[in-house]
């Protein structure tokens, strides 16, 4: 199996390839903002192991944002 190039793949597959990258981007960047914000009481779980999964991609800060916060105090 011989390896692609960027120029070897297609306009479609680029911007298939582009669009994810800024997806993942786009929820590592808010679950690292929210992390950092967060009070560590409104976080489930230890806040470094927080740290340290949301740069498991791609599953990492979708999990944080999606289990890792908890409700606001405003919620409650």
């Amino acid at each position: 199996m011989t390896r692609r190039h960027w120029t070897d793949l297609s306009s479609r597959e680029r911007a298939g390839i582009l669009t994810l990258a800024s997806a993942e981007l786009a929820f590592t960047a808010t679950a690292a903002a929210d992390l950092a914000t967060r009070p560590a009481r409104l976080i489930r779980g230890p806040k470094p192991l927080w740290w340290v999964a949301i740069f498991v991609q791609p599953i990492g800060a979708p999990a944080y944002l999606l289990w890792g916060r908890g409700r606001p105090a405003s919620a409650r």
